[in-house]
């Protein structure tokens, strides 16, 4: 049963603060998220450029165990950069950024899938790859979806705070604090 009913026919948007408290919890979780999974792509991709393979080679070249061409350690590179910006800004484009790219792993694992053996495989992907790509999408999703999206929020969390704004506006007429 949910917490709170919307009215048939009515449509919210909820807004939320443009950024959290800069010393807030959630801020490191996002933040460490994004820094670890840039950091391994950036190591997937550079090591994948230093064995000189072409550019759209499909001849099996592994890098950490993963199958890599020059494409696919371009394209690594370049989300890694991505998620180490979001690492350096934080707050909620760092949570945004980590669900963004979650999903987007997630669905390339799924695109990939169905083009292993097949001649579009143009990034060289293998098994292992694609795997790679779920595991590290769903990864992505908790790092940003962590304290953002639950049934049971705290009632100091921002996101609590911005779904429930006549709960603070109750307890400011009744003089109560919002826990």
């Amino acid at each position: 049963m949910a917490s709170h009913a919307t009215h048939p026919g009515t449509r919210q948007r909820i807004m939320f603060d443009e950024a959290l408290p800069v010393d807030h919890r959630l801020n490191r979780v996002y933040r460490i998220g994004a820094g670890l999974m840039g950091l391994f792509l950036l190591a997937f991709g550079i090591l994948g450029l230093t064995n000189n393979i072409g550019f759209f080679d499909t001849g099996g070249n592994t890098a950490i165990g993963l199958n890599t061409n020059g494409a696919l350690s371009v394209l690594s590179i370049c989300v890694g950069v991505l998620l180490f910006v979001g690492m350096v800004i934080g707050g909620n484009f760092a949570s945004t950024l980590n669900m963004v790219l979650g999903v987007l792993f997630i669905l390339n694992g799924f695109l990939f899938l169905g083009l292993l053996d097949t001649g579009s495989n143009f990034l060289a992907f293998r098994i292992q790859n694609v795997l790679f790509s779920f595991v590290v999408g769903i990864v992505l999703m908790v790092f940003g979806m962590y304290g953002r999206v639950s049934t049971n929020l705290p009632h100091d969390n921002p996101y609590w705070r911005a779904r429930h704004p006549d709960a603070e506006q109750r307890a400011v007429t009744s003089g109560d604090q919002v826990r």
